[in-house]
């Protein structure tokens, strides 16, 4: 299903109001294995990257 250009503005402004963003800069090669691991546990790569951010930073957690 393709998103109309209302439906991209809104998630834009949501994720700007409730989301902080962080690039993360990773070896050549080592995004694909992070990937791969993220979906052997049935996860996404950014979901995976906040749970062990969360395991190490206890403030993070909601």
């Amino acid at each position: 299903m393709a998103y109309s250009e209302a439906q991209k503005k809104a998630v834009k402004k949501y994720n700007e109001k409730n989301y902080d963003e962080v690039k993360v800069r990773v070896k050549k090669g080592s995004k694909d294995i992070i990937q791969r691991h993220a979906n052997s546990n049935n996860e996404t790569v950014n979901g995976m990257i906040n749970r062990l951010l969360e395991n190490e930073i206890p403030e993070l957690k909601d």
